[in-house]
């Protein structure tokens, strides 16, 4: 990409440029903002370094690029962290700045900033940048500082420090002196207090004399005065006057502008520099445009339009799609349903995906404010599509209602998947949303690409962080600095992945290897199936590994043992082959069961004549934080679901006994023995139905039955069972969310795609998961033992606890 680079003259900006030029950009321009009198040396601002402005203008001669600059008339007026447009506030200046180097520079497409750990001014960039829309480059931000500062000094940068203000730094001793002079001693100081070696807290700044990228000429400094701002005797703060100062010619520069032939460096407009004036100019700006749409696409009916939401008022989630929106005359008789002539026809004569998503995003919008919410009390989003060619589309769609502007507390995270929704009847697009009802979330977008993790350029999060739940969006095994998949098959990009959403979680001070509770792991169809079991196993080493290294330290108790769910689809975005999507908790919880807990035994009712046997135990697994949390893996196998069969003539009342064809009648037991035992685990856990946050269940696209039937033969067994155990009431919307798949499986359980024509049972195809959470403290979980330093909360609740339990019943595909 062509870039213009913010410069400052700090150490940061110009090493921020070398690093664009690693990753094969090319600088086009530089832009710099400097006080409105020549005469001021520093500004009271939290967006710019100032100090030195009077050399920065040399950079242009230095570099041999055209130099933009504009005299600062704003101030800080917007002052919370995220931004939006505001009159009169000094981040407009930036945005007139980059407008007019767009302006005369058209082929520019990314800007540079040197930003390191300021969310506040990383922010910023990236408001302007997405309103001019630009790419933000920051390939600095979240490194480490020590080592940072070290290659900086390797890779030739020579900076002084212009200004100093933190303590173990005076003004007469430091002002003026290299960073290679002074590195040794701001290690020291921050082994002493704690600083950042890098300024990044404001202890210090720099001004680049020379670096590579000055081909043409150095700077050389040949006078300068201290000014005294603060004689403070802990931390005295002084800054650093240029008095004189001049460029050296360096001998090793080839042509006239210094500019070596095949450079990255435009050769155009040598030594230019150009004054940047005017106020702000509404119509240059590329602002969000409210949409105005129909609200709902012609012809849908309520027999169409179908969705499901859970019971709980606090947090819930929503999840709208199209069912039987092909009118049966339009098949011939003799495609039979879910064959691949089946999904062709259906590609054929259904409508577009854009008009699909419209009507469930105008559905899903509805039912928000139905609920006293909106697009800003959304946590989290799974974005299913039919065709993963049309995600462009899907996103277009996607950014016209969900906006930055909608949504004042953060935009939610986001997981986009290609699912075999044709195959079983629905339309081309499906949304399911989590939903809390209070401000309280606390979200991490970072639009800016770096070294740090992908970026999320758009309307959607790498996390979102609610009553101490982080929920991660779907990572790919993307390369960070170029948001491009690491080649060498699923095992790297599984690797990669993982590296990725272990840097998000660094983010909330804790680790995917500690913290998780539960991963799900989306297999591309294109593996191989062989290689989906060395993925399974990788995935699960490299946890126990990275574990192994956090762990160290820390109490055992408090280190939690993830469960794996790992589910094949047709496709990924960007045809990645594996996509991983963890959950972590992130607060406190009990190093073991209560007393209270410990005495508990379940002896609620054997509901359709089901009573406890140790076999319904080995189908499930679960990661317990204690007082908290609980997530659950029910796995229905062949074995198990063969056990189930032979129960049919167990005592079942007669006005619940199902009536219709064998294979429905064997879903039928299997959905019993679902809601049987997931009960069982929730009255285990101190949990009800009220709780269920999200209740999904993935079937196979090829199990020979259709959405709808499914969903009526689930609705239809939760309420057998809301009528026998008393206590539930059940809603007119269904709790369930149906989510077709092509197979799920864990290590024991390979998975799979049947081959054409096997005689595979129904109860090998399904997997059903339950999400719950409880705002209500138990009085037997009342204790909660202190929690460790890496388990720090970023959030407190009002109220006294949160609880979980997320329960996958999986029917393996074998």
């Amino acid at each position: 990409m062509k870039v213009v680079a913010l410069v400052s003259g700090g150490k940061d900006s110009c090493y921020a440029m070398m690093k664009c030029i690693q990753y094969g950009h090319e600088i086009v321009a530089l832009a710099n903002l400097v006080p409105a009198d020549d005469a001021t040396d520093e500004l009271d601002s939290y967006m710019y370094q100032t100090v030195g402005h009077q050399i920065v203008l040399s950079y242009a001669k230095c570099m041999g690029l055209p130099l933009f600059r504009r005299r600062i008339q704003g101030s800080t007026r917007h002052h919370d962290l995220s931004y939006s447009m505001t009159p009169g506030d000094e981040v407009e200046d930036m945005f007139i700045l980059l407008n007019e180097v767009k302006r005369q520079i058209p082929s520019v497409t990314a800007v540079s900033s040197g930003a390191i750990a300021s969310d506040y001014q990383r922010l910023r960039v990236e408001s302007v940048c997405s309103r001019l829309g630009l790419v933000s480059l920051a390939y600095l931000w979240r490194q480490d500082q020590t080592f940072l500062l070290q290659e900086m000094i390797r890779n030739g940068i020579i900076a002084i420090a212009v200004k100093v203000a933190a303590i173990g730094l005076n003004p007469s001793k430091h002002l003026g002196k290299e960073m290679v002079y002074l590195e040794p001693h701001l290690h020291k100081l921050k082994e002493l207090y704690g600083i950042n070696v890098c300024g990044e807290g404001g202890e210090y700044e720099t001004l680049t004399l020379d670096c590579p990228l000055f081909k043409n000429a150095r700077i050389v400094l040949d006078e300068f005065q201290i000014v005294l701002h603060s004689s403070d005797s802990i931390a005295p703060v002084g800054i650093l006057h240029p008095l004189a100062f001049r460029l050296e010619n360096k001998v090793e520069s080839i042509s006239s502008n210094g500019v070596e032939e095949g450079s990255n460096v435009c050769q155009r407009n040598v030594d230019t520099v150009f004054e940047v004036q005017g106020d702000v100019q509404q119509e240059g700006e590329a602002a969000s445009e409210l949409v105005a749409v129909s609200s709902k696409r012609p012809g849908v009916t309520k027999q169409e339009l179908k969705v499901s939401k859970t019971m709980n008022d606090n947090v819930f989630s929503i999840s709208c799609w199209l069912q039987d929106s092909l009118k049966s005359s339009s098949v011939p008789l003799h495609v039979s349903f879910g064959s691949p002539l089946f999904s062709i026809l259906l590609a054929l004569l259904l409508p577009d995906l854009k008009e699909d998503l419209e009507v469930a995003l105008i559905r899903i919008e509805a039912l928000l404010m139905e609920n006293g919410s909106s697009w800003e009390n959304v946590l989290y989003i799974h974005l299913y599509i039919a065709d993963m060619d049309e995600f462009v589309v899907a996103n277009e769609t996607y950014v016209r209602y969900i906006t930055q502007e909608k949504c004042r507390y953060g935009v939610p995270s986001r997981s986009t998947i290609e699912l075999p929704l044709l195959l079983v009847g629905l339309g081309r697009a499906y949304i399911e949303v989590l939903v809390a009802n209070d401000p309280t979330k606390k979200v991490l977008h970072v639009q800016s690409i770096s070294c740090w993790a992908p970026s999320c350029i758009g309307p959607y999060s790498q996390a979102t962080l609610h009553n101490d739940i982080l929920h991660m969006a779907g990572q790919l095994g993307l390369d960070p600095a170029t948001m491009v998949l690491c080649e060498g098959g699923p095992v790297v990009e599984l690797e990669q992945a993982l590296k990725n959403s272990e840097a998000v979680a660094r983010s909330f001070n804790c680790s995917i290897s500690t913290s998780t509770i539960d991963f799900v792991i989306y297999c591309s169809e294109s593996i191989e199936r062989s290689e989906r079991i060395i993925v399974q196993k990788k995935a699960e080493t490299l946890i126990k590994q990275m574990k192994s290294h956090h762990a160290e330290g820390t109490k055992k108790s408090k280190v939690l043992d993830p469960v794996f769910l790992y589910v094949l689809v047709p496709d990924l975005p960007k045809r990645a082959l594996v996509e991983v999507k963890p959950m972590l908790y992130t607060g406190e919880y009990l190093s073991g069961p209560s007393e209270l807990a410990m005495q508990y035994q379940y002896t609620g009712q054997g509901y359709w004549g089901f009573e406890y046997e140790t076999w319904h135990d080995m189908c499930l697994q679960k990661c317990v934080a204690y007082g908290k949390i609980c997530t659950a893996i029910l796995s229905v196998t062949d074995e198990l679901a063969a056990k189930i069969r032979s129960l049919t003539g167990i005592a079942c009342p007669a006005n619940v006994k199902s009536k219709g064809s064998a294979e429905e009648e064997q879903v039928i037991m299997i959905a019993r023995f679902c809601i049987y035992r997931l009960d069982k685990v929730l009255l285990e856990n101190n949990f009800s139905w009220d709780d269920v946050m999200n209740f999904r269940l993935y079937f196979a696209s090829d199990l020979n039955i259709s959405h709808g039937t499914l969903s009526q033969i689930f609705s239809d067994v939760f309420k057998e069972f809301a009528q026998m155990s008393r206590r539930i009431k059940v809603d007119t919307e269904p709790i369930l969310n149906l989510v077709p798949v092509l197979g799920a499986g864990r290590l024991e359980y390979p998975l799979n795609i049947p081959s054409s024509g096997s005689n595979m049972s129904p109860s090998t195809m399904l997997n059903v998961q339950l999400l719950n959470l409880n705002l209500h403290q138990k009085a037997s979980q009342s204790t909660v033992d202190s929690a460790s330093p890496h388990r720090r909360s970023f959030h407190r609740r009002k109220f006294r606890a949160t609880e979980m339990s997320e329960i996958f019943c999986e029917e393996r595909v074998l």
